[in-house]
């Protein structure tokens, strides 16, 4: 798919061989538009609740076979479906930018991450769900094993702003665990997971198991919910809210990762220069629009004039642009509702007193969602952008005296996804690490270190989130674990022949034995 054919505001054979996929006998349509110049990019159905029950009952017929097959054939498409996103990456890099609005840099790192999260799960799907033994309540007479099914049908609800990333990754474990999928798209950036589902049946996937929706969230939401047996959300922590208590209703699991307002410590024994471009990268990639992106800094008195001099230059520096190459650092928001939520933070903050240090203004000269990546000083409590997310270009620097004082004030908050810590002293960064109330904290770095290393948990704390992606419990989540215990010999319990009181008192020499072996669990 060339940039030609993609960025005319018609719709083009492309994209409307992505939109097929989407089955509905609803006429109702979507435009999609194009975030770099807010023409329209293509359209996808308006779906119903109806299509929502069909695509999930299609979903079911393939899952039974799916699932039968050995996990070494269920990797290997995971893994030719790695080699195809590589070799065919120019495609989804201009669908990414086209309806996200962001700089290929940024949407290069969604191919790394689909890529790596393929990689793992091909190669560690087999360990995770072989059967475990596990020790039994009789040493030697009660044989245990774990074994781990698939859940059967797994809703996935992503969110725009990383529209590959988020449309796929998530299926991945859920597939190779032999689930069928679910899935809705946000309705700005469907193409995205279009594609990818299209590359997956391309690797050998069957047609089918991962059955793709689009429409409006509030129409399809609960329906989705209704009929999966597990539900992976990412979004906004208020309709996380909502999701949850749904799935709560029908008793199945939830996983959710959800709103942040992150927060990078410069440290009294930081390398400014290390510092100020990890804070570049932690605050305006992907145009500030990353869940794990850094919105509050806290700087120490003694660094203070030289690292806010220094880094308002570097992010003066930044160059915006809608190119289709890897020539811009920042992009576009990817909607006018964005927009006019980043302008109202940074206007509210101007108004009652805030200094804006870098930018702080809306660039239509360049496309009409474009925002100049902003430093905010004199941020407090009251302002819009100090407390709730702004999820766009937008940081606030913050004085503070002490390390102690940096750590109460990141932790003063709602949210606990991810943070960043900047020091000479690795022993001394994990240390702050560690008292910090977020489910992921960099060290010497912005937030990819964490991200990417998928044989890790990443999830958020307090109102960020519930339940983790990535390492085990990325995959694990999406099966029902079940244990099987055989007994031989004598039950768990009382024998007929064995008075109570005297099986009692065997019970009680050897479970003080137990207590001094070894190994014994």
């Amino acid at each position: 798919m060339s940039t030609a054919l993609i960025e005319i505001s018609s719709v083009t054979p492309a994209l409307e061989a992505l939109a097929r996929l989407v089955q509905t006998s609803n006429d109702d349509r979507i435009i999609v538009t194009n975030a770099m110049t807010g023409a329209p990019l293509g359209q996808v159905p308006s779906c119903t609740p109806a299509d929502v029950a069909a695509a999930a009952q299609r979903a079911r017929s393939v899952q039974p076979a799916w699932a039968a097959l050995p996990v070494r054939d269920r990797a290997a498409v995971l893994l030719r479906f790695h080699d195809l996103v590589l070799a065919r990456q120019d495609e989804v890099l201009d669908l990414i930018q086209l309806e996200n609005g962001k700089a290929r840099r940024h949407a290069f790192e969604e191919v790394i991450d689909v890529c790596l999260t393929a990689r793992y799960y091909a190669h560690t799907a087999a360990n995770y769900l072989r059967p475990q033994r596990r020790q039994g309540a009789q040493l030697v007479l009660t044989q245990v094993r774990e074994l781990h099914h698939p859940k059967g049908l797994i809703g996935i609800i992503s969110p725009w702003n990383y529209p590959l990333t988020l449309g796929v990754s998530d299926a991945l474990p859920a597939v190779v665990a032999g689930n069928a999928v679910l899935t809705k798209p946000d309705s700005q950036t469907p193409f995205s997971a279009l594609w990818a589902v299209q590359l997956l049946e391309e690797a050998g996937m069957p047609s089918g198991l991962i059955q793709v929706v689009t429409g409006s969230g509030s129409q399809l939401g609960a329906p989705i919910v209704e009929h999966s047996d597990f539900l992976m959300f990412t979004g906004s922590t208020t309709v996380g809210r909502s999701v949850a208590a749904l799935a709560g209703e029908r008793l199945i699991e939830c996983s959710m990762e959800l709103g942040g307002k992150n927060a990078l410590l410069v440290l009294d024994d930081a390398d400014i220069g290390k510092a100020v471009d990890g804070a570049v990268r932690a605050s305006f990639s992907n145009t500030g629009q990353l869940c794990i992106s850094v919105e509050r800094i806290y700087v120490p008195a003694q660094l203070w004039d030289e690292f806010t001099s220094r880094f308002a230059a570097a992010a003066n520096q930044l160059k915006l642009s809608p190119a289709l190459d890897y020539s811009a650092d920042m992009g576009s928001l990817t909607s006018e509702k964005q927009l006019r939520t980043v302008s109202r933070h940074v206007d509210d903050a101007v108004q009652h007193g805030a200094r804006v240090l870098a930018g702080g203004r809306a660039r239509p000269d360049i496309g009409p969602f474009f925002y100049e990546p902003t430093v905010l000083s004199g941020v407090r409590d009251g302002m819009a952008a100090f407390a709730d997310e702004t999820f766009g270009p937008v940081v606030s620097l913050y004085r503070v005296d002490s390390e102690e004082e940096a750590i109460a004030k990141a932790n003063d908050s709602s949210y606990g996804l991810n943070f960043s810590v900047w020091t000479s002293d690795p022993n001394r960064g994990r240390r702050v690490a560690a008292r910090l109330q977020a489910g992921t904290v960099n060290v010497n770095e912005a937030y990819a270190a964490a991200w990417a290393s998928v044989d890790a948990p990443m999830g958020g704390m307090k109102a960020s989130g519930i339940g983790r992606r990535h390492g085990a419990h990325g995959i694990l989540k999406y099966t029902e674990s079940q244990t099987i215990a055989v007994e031989r010999l004598l039950p768990v319990g009382t024998p007929r022949w064995l008075p109570a009181d005297r099986y009692a008192r065997i019970m009680t020499t050897g479970l003080r034995a137990l207590r001094r072996l070894p190994g014994v669990k």
